[in-house]
């Protein structure tokens, strides 16, 4: 089997799946069930001055069959005493020496609050700590989390605050609320930073209760925007992680997060250049155990691949990620319909015609209707692929002859 062990900015963990600070990793209980489990590395939920949460905290948007496409939440840092947590810190790592035991910190913006709370943490023996810039409710409105994470200044000094006071890697979680990841990312680098995690959540108001016009969840009649997690936000996540494995400037590693469920949304954040990944909503909804099928699915992945450890493959598919002014004008792809699938329910022809470029047809086969493509108006946008329900029925054909390229950079000059 492959060797699913890495190494993380100097920190050792059995695989790259980890738990992403949040309700999962609130105590030392859990964090031990979940070692126990399998799971590589934990995150521990980030320590700070100890607040009180509200009740509802949680409102889920499902989509068709999909329960939890997406996951809002309104719930804070730890409401737990630090010396608590500490002492949970220290048994677990002491039970578990081989498996990777961050601790996320967020506190006010002072620089004797910062490096008295690293130094505790290190003295419990964790392997590293990750500074939460992310966390874009609640927290922000008192300066702390997405309020840092959005100026690059202050994610440079806070993480030289830091570095300052320890010994122990520092890995900086970046917001995704920001026009461009790039701009923290590097101010992280600037501040001497280990190692990036990204994303975390995403502002959002998941929808509103049409009886009550209250909008989700509800807080004694009034609500707030909160995280946007779960499977939704992968797409968001991947393009950031990628985003940063192609930047020059960015030279540490990156944990990747953001809606990874499966083995595959694993391999795709690997792929585009994440050495861990961090795993919160799918936990939530399903339990620690959907580890076993991650470990397993990625074992059998690489080793059908060829590949010896997880390691080959991180950062294979971030070459093969640019700028669309670099994308070949010349590249040129139609659909083509196998009629001997097609169950003629008509969804590509209606979406080519309503809402692509009026290419797909009707043609008549032994007395029976059957879309066909016109392969001159045709643009390849993939529209009817996209729909289609029937598996193999419609498919991208390349037609040109690959003779020539030519971007929109090359053709000009810019």
């Amino acid at each position: 089997m492959a060797d699913l062990s890495v190494n993380f900015a100097g920190i050792q963990s059995p695989n790259p799946f980890w738990l992403a600070s949040a309700p999962p990793t609130n105590m030392g209980s859990m964090v031990e069930r979940a070692f126990d489990t399998g799971w590589g590395g934990a995150v521990w939920k980030t320590l700070g001055e100890p607040i009180v949460n509200v009740s509802s905290r949680l409102a889920a948007m499902d989509y068709g069959s999909q329960r939890m496409m997406g996951l809002n939440n309104i719930e804070l840092i730890t409401d737990r005493p630090l010396d608590v947590n500490l002492k949970e810190i220290r048994d677990c790592k002491r039970k578990y020496p081989k498996h990777a035991l961050i601790i996320s910190l967020m506190v006010e913006s002072k620089r004797e609050a910062w490096q008295t709370i690293a130094k505790q943490v290190e003295d419990t023996g964790a392997d590293g700590v990750e500074l939460n810039f992310g966390c874009p409710h609640g927290m922000s409105e008192r300066g702390m989390g997405a309020a840092m994470g959005q100026v690059p200044e202050y994610t440079c000094m806070v993480t030289e605050w830091v570095k300052e006071a320890t010994n122990l890697p520092v890995i900086v979680k970046l917001t995704p609320n920001i026009t461009a990841i790039n701009y923290p990312a590097r101010a992280a680098v600037k501040g001497r930073a280990d190692a990036l995690s990204l994303i975390n959540t995403i502002n959002s108001v998941m929808g509103v209760d049409l009886d009550t016009m209250i909008p989700h969840p509800n807080v004694n009649g009034q609500a707030a925007h909160g995280g946007y997690c779960g499977p939704a936000v992968k797409p968001i996540a991947l393009n950031m992680v990628s985003e940063l494995a192609r930047d020059p400037e960015v030279t540490i590693p990156i944990s990747g997060i953001g809606g990874i469920q499966t083995w595959r949304d694993a391999a795709e954040f690997l792929l585009l250049g994440a050495t861990t990944v961090q795993v919160c909503t799918a936990v939530m909804h399903y339990g620690y155990r959907i580890v076993e099928d991650m470990i397993d699915g990625l074992s059998n992945y690489l080793d059908e691949k060829g590949y010896a450890s997880a390691g080959d493959i991180i950062g294979k598919s971030v070459h093969r990620v640019t700028d669309w002014g670099n994308l070949d004008l010349k590249y040129k792809v139609v659909a083509r319909i196998d009629h001997s699938k097609c169950v003629n329910c008509n969804l590509c022809h209606i979406a080519c015609e309503d809402g692509a470029h009026q290419c797909i047809h009707f043609t008549d086969v032994h007395g029976k209707a059957y879309p066909i493509v016109d392969e001159a108006e045709c643009v390849g946008c993939n529209l009817c692929h996209l729909v289609c329900p029937a598996p193999g029925c419609i498919s991208m054909v390349r037609v040109d002859d690959g003779s020539q390229t030519m971007s929109w950079r090359e053709m000009t000059g810019q």
